[in-house]
């Protein structure tokens, strides 16, 4: 791996630190940083597919109350770097995948690390907004956020200084007994995410769209990109229904707090 394409590695490691905890353009997503690391490492395909198959996992997680879900950012950046320097291509994704659950969990460590330091700097900004120092409380926020970058920043640059040979014998040392049953867990592990983003959204007015998008994905004439065009479809037609149904103009007499069942229920 390039000079350039170290500091550009860890500068997406970094911004996806900081993102992570800001929650505000997403750039901590593994279907991101995975793409990003991808593209500079001169293995795109490699980086998006590594990026979505993760990104699959990870829809699931969420943090609920003092209940912390696993660290998305390191895991996607981590699992991205190990596939770089495996140089395996495609090939490698699972393998990657198999490693990102480990990372998460050790990235989750590093998260409480951070934010237990953070408190101290909380009390620093108390002391300075006494005195009204805005310009100080300024200043120890921007020292939060750093080090939430250094949080995933660090790691990254101790894997990206690992030679690729050892990384690549490594991978090369898996049996084959163990790399397909990690390809397995890594499909169940996806499917259980999925499966917990469809418990979430799951009502009697969606479910209709689910079967029906189940049932057109086993068409394989269908492409990729004609699947999302019938997503895209779906929600305008869901979007126009609800939008009736808030102008009563499609019935909706029974009143039940949702537009569109309303709708449906008058037909």
């Amino acid at each position: 791996m390039s000079t350039m394409s170290i500091i550009l590695v860890l500068i997406i490691a970094f911004l996806a630190g900081v993102d992570s905890v800001l929650d505000i353009f997403q750039f901590y997503q593994p279907i991101v940083v995975c793409t990003l690391i991808g593209l500079v490492c001169g293995q795109l395909t490699a980086g998006l597919v590594l990026g979505g198959t993760l990104q699959m996992i990870v829809l699931g997680w969420a943090n609920v109350g003092a209940a912390m879900a696993p660290d998305t950012s390191l895991a996607g950046v981590a699992s991205a770097i190990i596939l770089m320097l495996g140089n395996k291509g495609v090939s490698g994704v699972n393998t990657a995948v198999a490693m990102a659950i480990p990372l998460a969990v050790a990235g989750l460590m590093l998260t409480m690390l951070v934010r237990t330091l953070s408190v101290s700097f909380v009390h620093f900004m108390d002391a300075a907004a006494k005195k009204a120092n805005f310009r100080q409380v300024e200043m120890w926020h921007y020292i939060a956020m750093v080090c939430q970058g250094l949080r995933v920043a660090i790691p990254a640059g101790l894997l990206l200084f690992i030679p690729a040979h050892d990384v690549q014998a490594l991978l090369n040392a898996i049996p084959s007994w163990l790399n397909d049953g990690m390809t397995i867990g890594g499909g169940l592990v996806v499917a259980v995410g999925y499966a917990m983003v469809i418990n979430m959204m799951a009502t009697k007015e969606v479910w209709p769209f689910f079967i029906v998008g189940f049932v057109i994905a086993a068409i394989n004439q269908l492409t990729l990109l004609a699947l999302g065009l019938l997503g895209v479809a779906f929600t305008l037609i869901y979007l126009n229904l609800d939008k009736h149904g808030n102008n009563n103009g499609g019935g909706g007499n029974s009143n039940t707090g949702d537009p569109l069942g309303d709708i449906l229920d008058d037909y």
